[in-house]
């Protein structure tokens, strides 16, 4: 069995315990108690959260655990000795050390990820950096594993982290299985950006929402401007007019955006060509593909593979 450790403080973010949930989904999907977790405190009792109700946890003690998480909270939270005391006596035992989001700040105050790789939410991230320069922040990552630290992104990133940790210790359809069972997408790889085009375009109309729905559906065709307009139920001219004025942007290098982020999301997959990639979204060859991608990005396709394959 594998023993978790799930440190939590005054004002804890209750989204953190998404973590949890996906070791929780694991031993059901695997038929045993794959996972025991524990929730720790300073002084254990009751823990109350950020959305007012509490969790009674235990104190710190001498019990080894195989992972220890961190959990994250809403602002940064102060680091007491006890707790630094705790962590650095773990690292000697534990298989992983983990902190999605704001968690990242208490490894970092240890000392933890002096030298190492790191993320944390986007919003924080260079806070993460200025504090601790030692650190290696990576702002715009999921999540990142470096030796038996890993960190994560805000919010729903702490699911990818489980989910990684879970194939890690049984298997990609075990993982699979347990993201089917939380209805969420299988493990977006570690180097996926935090960013997500739709979002960043944000169409204030149903119309152009139907549209990039549309678009993200079917990158492999053509895509013009007159098969969007049919998709959003407007005039070409009516179209490119209200796309412009919703999104700041022309139809033409939304889609781009969003091709250019479905093939960089296969590439860090790693599992096809860069062929059958820019075949696959739409660029028609990888000439295409690559200038897409620097100007976008200002990186070529091979660049993110090899990135890609270094963290792997």
């Amino acid at each position: 069995m594998h023993t978790i450790g799930f440190v939590v403080f005054p004002g804890f973010q209750v989204m953190s315990f998404a973590v949890i949930t996906a070791f929780e989904i694991a031993n059901h999907a695997l038929g045993t108690s794959a996972y025991r977790i524990s929730l720790l405190s300073e002084n254990g009792g009751l823990v109350q959260s950020s959305a007012g109700f509490g969790v009674e946890t235990v104190a710190f003690g001498k019990f080894p655990f195989d992972t220890v998480i961190i959990g994250a909270g809403t602002e940064i939270e102060p680091v007491t000795p006890a707790l630094t005391e705790f962590l650095l006596r773990s690292m000697k035992t534990v298989r992983r050390m983990a902190a999605p989001c704001t968690g990242a700040f208490v490894l970092a105050e240890a000392g933890i990820l002096d030298g190492r790789r790191a993320t944390t939410h986007w919003h924080f991230a260079k806070e993460l950096q200025t504090r601790f320069p030692a650190v290696k922040v990576e702002e715009d990552r999921i999540y990142i594993t470096d030796g038996p630290v890993w960190t994560s992104a805000g919010m729903t990133a702490g699911i990818d982290l489980a989910l990684a940790m879970i194939e890690n210790d049984h298997g990609v359809e075990a993982a699979r299985s347990v993201a089917r069972k939380l209805v969420v997408y299988h493990r977006r790889a570690g180097g996926q950006s935090q960013f997500s085009t739709l979002l960043e375009l944000e169409p204030k109309s149903d119309r152009i929402q139907r549209a990039l729905d549309h678009a993200r559906r079917n990158l492999k065709d053509t895509l013009s401007v007159e098969e969007l307009a049919q998709a959003a139920s407007l005039s070409p001219r009516q179209f490119s007019r209200a796309f412009r004025a919703e999104t700041a942007q022309t139809p033409a290098k939304a889609i781009e955006h969003l091709r250019v982020e479905a093939a960089r999301l296969m590439i860090e997959d790693g599992r096809h060509s860069l062929d059958a990639i820019a075949s696959e979204t739409g660029f028609a060859d990888r000439e295409r593909m690559r200038r897409a991608f620097l100007r976008v990005l200002g990186q070529p396709p091979q660049f993110i593979r090899r990135h890609a394959r270094a963290t792997a």
